[in-house]
């Protein structure tokens, strides 16, 4: 599955953006990485970024060669058009619509564009996000659907044919834990579960057998659900 062309990974820091960017070293010639800060609540994910690649690039000669130039974008916009529990201290809850009030409308639209603009001039072809429709917290524009149809649109925009990889999109968070174990081993889950951030509250005082976090919102939930699951089958 060796491909000789570039790949751009939305990397934040976290246990998916981490996972997929090791599924792209794997596959890719070069891999350039690109994060965004958007004033989140859990900035502290945008500290963890460069010690992760600096530890990736460690884990096989391979990734050493193939891991390109990473930037990190001010998209602060995102939180300066609406108030959610991601960009503020307001409570975690689920909305009268159904939707957990993390859900930052726009986010991964915005963060798309601003990656294709990216990749556009730097004259990239796949773009590889970590969304996932299968084991998540509700998000509309992490599905499948968004996904293809935000494709269609760059491609249309730009007169590109821009490839977006989702590898996480069909796997709940167990199956992630699984991809890291296949694509690294031991040596990748144990930086996954040690260097990177998820927790939605920017907790890192714990080090818990799942990784760092407050343990109680919905992001740790569901990565340490899915640590407890991939580990008995282990």
């Amino acid at each position: 599955m060796y491909n000789k062309e570039t790949a751009l990974v939305l990397f934040s820091g976290g246990q998916d953006s981490t996972t997929c960017l090791a599924w792209a070293l794997d596959r890719f010639a070069t891999v350039e990485t690109i994060g965004f800060h958007y004033g989140q609540r859990h900035a502290v994910e945008l500290e963890c970024r460069e010690p992760v690649r600096a530890q990736l690039r460690a884990l096989k000669p391979t990734w050493n060669a193939r891991l390109g130039g990473d930037r990190t974008l001010d998209a602060s916009v995102v939180s300066s058009l609406s108030v959610t529990a991601l960009t503020s201290s307001n409570a975690i809850s689920t909305t009268e619509e159904g939707l957990p009030t993390t859900f930052v409308p726009g986010r991964n639209v915005i963060f798309l564009t601003l990656a294709a603009v990216i990749a556009y001039h730097l004259n990239i072809k796949h773009i590889v996000t970590g969304v996932c429709e299968t084991d998540y917290s509700g998000y509309p524009d992490c599905r499948d659907d968004t996904i293809k149809a935000m494709q269609l649109a760059l491609n249309g925009a730009m007169a590109r044919q821009f490839v977006l990889h989702t590898p996480l999109m069909w796997i709940d968070k167990a199956g992630t834990w699984e991809m890291a174990s296949e694509l690294g081993g031991e040596p990748l889950v144990e930086l996954i579960r040690t260097e990177t951030h998820t927790c939605y509250l920017g907790v890192r005082d714990t080090l818990h057998a799942w990784g760092y976090g407050c343990g109680e919102c919905p992001a740790c939930e569901l990565r340490a659900t899915g640590f407890r699951e991939w580990a008995a089958r282990t």
